[in-house]
């Protein structure tokens, strides 16, 4: 037998589920997670309590696990709601846990009960996770006899220092993250007209649609609480909305072939400068003679010098108004009545969990919450692939538990300072890995909380070995009953997500390019929609690639469905631009036969089937976007050449 060959590649599923998120390393939130974890065990260590310490330490992990970027009333409101629900659960895991027979059945519950909360949104959601994660944790201090009074005290502290160190730059830099994110723009707009080729500025444009989506999302949000500093956030918005017509028309160039000129990429970078020094904007560039002569009114080119001119902080917009809880409630509730999904995974939560809690009844091992709060973990419904969460938990334990063995086996946690040092190091891999992999945030979190939760029944050896058999009988119990049994997990369920973002694509069709009876601001707001909506499917389909089942394979295979539609999308934005600037709309009639080709394309997607022929329009100015059509239409049959070929009908 020949000797496996090294340069094969990888499986599909294995590369994606290996690959990291390329996101900026969070240094600051490195930083400031090392200093909220670290500082609870060196005092500990001052004053002869080391264990105490630890606790403290543990009350931290809800904050910076569940810290975001974002507005500062935004965050003190996640991550106070979080702190909460860590407290709560890890009182509930104190009070049951002494009784085996009333702890099972407790854990168990709130699983339920934390699956269903979820279903929220996702503030909700994390605090729902914190809330299941505490009370397992709770119940494991609660069997080895630890005070209730002074465990509460030291998890209740823990919360309130990591909301401080949190929360820390709020008086200093109080429209800090809001600044950074309209700045963003900008240098993603620099960084879309600098690219070399067309691959990386597809990569560009998207990133530019994550920071439109992001800017949004934090000024609107940050408006609505914020009514001190509002005249602040209504600039910052007002700007944003300004550079809503350079971004389209960035879109058209760099969908056309072209690039902006070097002044204007400069501009793009000055802007960017000026709004983090809150200073006074930039004149824009002007327009050569020659450029003038050159290009069309009706150009991409011509439209962006136009925008820049009207990028300022004048521009109004409706102040969005504040949703009732009442509201929020009522929304909540429909989720829970409006479909299944929400229900199916509470109950794959409460099985496997269930199954978790009975194994530890009949396992021999020491100790073993840890089962249980790696199905948890692992089995968290919002949070992606369920086997691809399992694989890298159990690879990142192996890593983690590693690290552990060498602490607590070397005598790592006799020694303060050297303690503490690696409790920093921990802390800092925590805040960096849950950006960048799941398998990086299990390698750290794992060493970290056999410190915090072990060193109060004095650690060694043998707790490094239960923690590693643990993970992996959770992870197994998730794999084998949360995934591979459980119905529906291997077959294909990512076409509804795709036919409704062509849905949306439509709707941005018709309000862009339909009668012009529709206003600027809807017609931005269409196109936002379905960029976000464009934005959200790719992160489910790269989430769900990750499998090696049939619904991974199918994810895999219509990638090229979401990259046509993301084109075509930028299509419909080059000619939503010439006619801002003079161009002629196209006929009603032609504008319908595009949303009835996408409105086909759903509905074949629906009933997984083939799409049927369509007749599109032949007219130069809507090239562009029937081309795309094609594609995604291709992408949809497949390369079966067995099947007669898609036959467009042009007129």
């Amino acid at each position: 037998m020949s000797p496996p060959r090294a340069d094969l590649p990888a499986p599909r599923w294995l590369a994606h589920l290996l690959r990291t998120n390329p996101a900026p390393v969070p240094w600051s939130g490195a930083a400031r997670a090392a200093v909220a974890f670290s500082v609870p065990i060196a005092v500990g260590y001052l004053l002869g309590a080391p264990w105490t310490g630890a606790l403290v330490s543990a009350g931290v992990l809800p904050v910076v696990t569940g810290d975001v970027a974002g507005p500062y009333r935004y965050r003190a409101t996640r991550l106070g709601g979080t702190v909460l629900a860590a407290i709560a659960g890890f009182g509930i895991g104190l009070v049951t846990g002494a009784d085996p027979w009333l702890s099972h059945p407790t854990v168990v519950a709130v699983a339920a009960v934390s699956a269903l909360i979820s279903a929220g949104g996702n503030n909700a959601s994390f605090a729902a996770l914190q809330l299941f994660v505490f009370v397992t944790l709770g119940t494991g201090q609660a069997a080895v006899g630890t005070d209730i009074r002074v465990a509460m005290l030291c998890i209740v502290t823990g919360g309130l220092w990591g909301l401080l160190v949190a929360l820390s730059g709020w008086p200093v830099h109080g429209t800090s993250p809001e600044r950074k994110a309209v700045a963003q723009v900008y240098i993603e707009l620099a960084a879309m007209h600098s690219a070399p080729d067309d691959a990386t500025a597809l990569t560009s444009r998207a990133q530019l649609t994550t920071a439109m989506n992001t800017a949004y999302d934090r000024l609107l949000t940050a408006r609505s609480w914020l009514s001190g500093r509002d005249a602040t956030y209504r600039r910052l918005l007002n700007l944003l909305s300004a550079t809503t017509p350079a971004v389209e028309a960035s879109v058209a160039m760099v969908n056309a072939g072209e690039r902006a000129p070097r002044d204007v990429i400069a501009h793009f970078t000055d802007l960017a400068a000026a709004v983090l020094a809150d200073m006074p904007l930039p004149e824009p560039p002007a327009r050569s003679a020659a450029g003038d002569d050159l290009e069309p009114a009706d150009s991409p080119a011509a439209a962006l010098y136009h925008a820049l001119t009207r990028i300022s902080t004048e521009q109004e917009r409706r102040r969005r108004d504040r949703v009732p809880w009442r509201t929020k409630l009522g929304e909540w509730l429909d989720s829970l009545t409006s479909g299944p999904l929400t229900w199916f995974a509470a109950a794959r939560l409460t099985l496997c969990v269930a199954l978790a809690e009975l194994a530890r009844l009949i396992v021999p091992l020491d100790n073993s919450y840890w089962i249980t709060l790696t199905v948890g973990l692992v089995l968290k419904p919002d949070f992606g692939s369920v086997f691809g969460r399992a694989v890298l938990r159990g690879v990142g334990t192996v890593v983690g538990v590693g690290i552990g063995a060498a602490i607590l086996g070397f005598g790592a946690d006799s020694h303060g300072v050297v303690l503490v040092l690696l409790v920093a190091l921990m802390g800092a891999g925590v805040a960096i890995g849950k950006v960048r992999n799941f398998g990086i945030l299990s390698a750290f979190v794992t060493p970290l909380i056999i410190l915090q939760m072990d060193l109060t029944i004095g650690g060694d050896w043998g707790v490094v070995v239960a923690r590693l058999a643990d993970t992996v009988a959770g992870c197994v119990i998730v794999l084998v009953f949360g995934y591979l049994l459980w119905p529906g997990s291997m077959r294909p369920r990512v076409g509804g997500r795709l036919a409704d973002v062509a849905d949306t694509v439509a709707r941005y069709v018709e309000a862009g390019l339909g009668p012009p009876g529709e206003d600027r601001m809807e017609r931005s707001r269409c196109r936002r929609r379905a960029y976000r909506g464009l934005s959200d499917l790719r992160t489910a389909f790269q989430q769900l690639v990750v499998e090696p089942s049939q619904a991974g394979r199918q994810a895999a295979a219509w990638w090229p469905a979401i990259v046509a539609l993301e084109q075509l999308t930028d299509a419909v934005t080059a000619v939503v631009v010439t006619i801002s600037h003079g161009a002629e709309r196209p006929a009603e009639s032609d504008v319908r036969l595009v949303t009835a080709a996408l409105g086909e394309l759903a509905s074949a997607v629906r009933q997984a089937r083939d799409p049927g022929d369509v007749e599109l329009p032949e007219t130069d100015q809507l090239t562009g976007v029937t081309d795309q059509l094609a594609a995604a239409f291709d992408a949809v049959r497949g390369p079966d050449p067995s099947r007669p070929r898609f036959r467009f009908r042009r007129r």
